[in-house]
């Protein structure tokens, strides 16, 4: 049986590595001091299953005051004048993007919400009652696309420490999970028969993805990115594509050249009314609600495959991602300079610069990749028009 809580022994109280630990009162059941991993001790009283209500701080609320303060609520549970607190999983999510949307990138926030909402359905479940055992069974349906299954490992993981830090749950459920393995790294690169295959497909097709795909191939970006496109982005008078800092992955402005083939992708694809993306979501539009990217990867890229196999192609094992490892290959085929393929690609780091003349050199190289995509284009149609 634990003994009665002092001054001291809540003096003596040691911060845990992660997370929170709790030291019950043996006199007064309920009862007990939270200690946080800061070192703050919280009086708190269990006032239902899974349901903590902190009292007050120590040693700012005496122990004695806090021990009364505590029998007064026990007694209201008894009385049953305390209702169960129920936070579903719906609402507290939707707290959560707002706080993130305060403080991170909105294509962070855009990631969790995809994220969430596909591989964690739990709709109008309390929070308090959702756990690990469940969160992992989902997990683990994603067991054969790595990638997908450490971001949502990610994304659920933030969102429950926020559910801790808000005290909307007491105990994080992944608090002792292995982070998955993010998948091992790839090498793959198209040959020339299955990058024409593709292209030709997605150039002629009209879906989002169809035109996403043919953006990928023609632009060497990253898929979030392309995504993310908005109108105001594009300026079809200077052929060029500004994507903010905001979206970036190292959180620079990027700005590349277009060619004639992705200028005309742009040209073709439909404006949504009231929607500033160029691929907003259609769930958003057909019900109405604020648009959101386009995030249908998964059902889409199945059903590209398939169209391919009916054309006669099928393509083993490849990713959307290995389109951009393609095109870099391919421009080096070229003998385009790996500075100017750098500066396309948008990599910051690890290139032909060193960290000096990263930070030194801003020459925009617009004029290098201008002729570089020039060539691409010209290869990529010569590709298309001999498969």
């Amino acid at each position: 049986m634990p003994n009665s809580l002092t001054d001291f022994s809540i003096r003596c109280l040691v911060p845990p590595a992660t997370g929170t630990v709790t030291a019950w009162d043996g006199s007064l059941k309920g009862f007990g001091v939270r200690v946080s991993q800061g070192g703050t001790k919280t009086f708190i009283v269990l006032i239902d299953s899974g349901r903590r209500q902190a009292i007050g701080r120590w040693p700012m609320l005496p122990l004695a005051k806090a021990r009364i303060e505590a029998r007064r609520l026990l007694a209201e549970k008894t009385l049953g004048k305390i209702r169960p607190v129920h936070t579903a999983f719906d609402d507290a999510k939707a707290e959560f993007l707002e706080a993130c949307a305060r403080k991170n990138r909105a294509r962070t926030v855009e990631d969790y919400r995809r994220l969430l909402n596909r591989h964690f359905p739990y709709e109008r479940t309390s929070v308090g009652s959702i756990g690990g055992r469940d969160i992992l069974r989902r997990l683990a349906k994603l067991a054969g696309t790595p990638s997908e299954q450490h971001h949502a490992f990610t994304a659920a993981r933030a969102f429950f420490r926020w559910c801790v830090r808000q005290e909307i749950i007491e105990r994080n459920p992944m608090e002792k999970m292995e982070v998955p393995s993010n998948g091992a790294s790839r090498d793959r690169i198209l040959s020339d028969d299955e990058l024409a295959a593709i292209y030709s497909t997605a150039r002629t097709g009209s879906s989002p993805l169809h035109r996403i795909i043919a953006l990928l191939i023609l632009t060497g970006q990253r898929r979030g990115e392309i995504a993310h496109i908005e109108w105001d982005w594009f300026n079809r008078k200077t052929a060029t594509l500004t994507f903010p800092a905001r979206i970036t992955k190292n959180r620079r402005e990027h700005i590349i050249p277009l060619g004639e083939l992705a200028a005309s992708i742009l040209d073709i694809t439909p404006l949504q009314i009231g929607s500033p993306y160029v691929f907003p979501a259609a769930r958003s539009i057909a019900k109405g609600k604020p648009t959101t990217v386009y995030n249908g990867w998964g059902k889409d890229k199945i059903a590209f495959d398939k169209e391919l196999v009916s054309k006669g192609h099928e393509i083993a094992s490849w990713r959307l991602h290995d389109l951009r490892r393609t095109v870099a290959s391919g421009m080096a085929a070229l003998h385009v300079p790996q500075t100017v393929v750098e500066k396309l690609l948008n990599h910051l780091s690890g290139g032909t610069l060193s960290p000096i003349a990263q930070v030194y050199n801003r020459h925009s190289y617009l004029a290098e990749m201008r002729a570089a995509i020039g060539m691409w284009e010209a290869r990529l149609a010569n590709a298309e028009a001999g498969s």
